[in-house]
């Protein structure tokens, strides 16, 4: 019984994430998995940097729902109630990237990740991982 919940669960949560993953590359205005690709040229310094920014805003991403999910699968009554918890903190990590975006006027995200700057891409990547944490403290019965 347990391990067919665990299962269960699992077969749900998985391509949650995925789902999750694909809305975040497509609904940010630079090619991630390119740039993180185009890394490995240790010549271009720019490529390395830019890689790393990428990974970071991603990886925030992808942690922050993460911290979400566990706490969905926690708190969850059935895999219905996971399933609307998942995709509604997606949708709140994508707004947090566009509401991050809006609030600093003096630079860009869209030009500061593919440009490198990895101070933004960390800001960034704590934005996500505390969205995730915040939202994940919200569910709750």
């Amino acid at each position: 019984m347990y391990l067919l919940n665990f299962l269960e669960y699992l077969g749900v949560t998985l391509p949650l994430m995925i789902l999750a993953v694909f809305l975040f590359i497509k609904t940010t205005p630079y090619p991630e998995f390119e740039l993180m690709a185009a890394g490995d040229d240790l010549e271009d310094p720019r490529k390395v940097a830019a890689a790393k920014a990428a990974a970071l805003d991603l990886g925030g991403k992808v942690l922050g729902l993460a911290l979400l999910m566990g706490s969905a699968i926690y708190h969850s009554v059935n895999l219905w109630d996971l399933i609307v918890w998942a995709l509604t903190g997606t949708v709140f990590l994508i707004l947090v990237y566009y509401i991050f975006e809006f609030l600093t006027p003096k630079f860009k995200i869209r030009k500061e990740i593919p440009n490198g700057n990895v101070g933004i891409a960390i800001f960034s990547f704590c934005l996500s991982v505390a969205s995730g944490i915040l939202m994940g403290a919200l569910i709750s019965y």
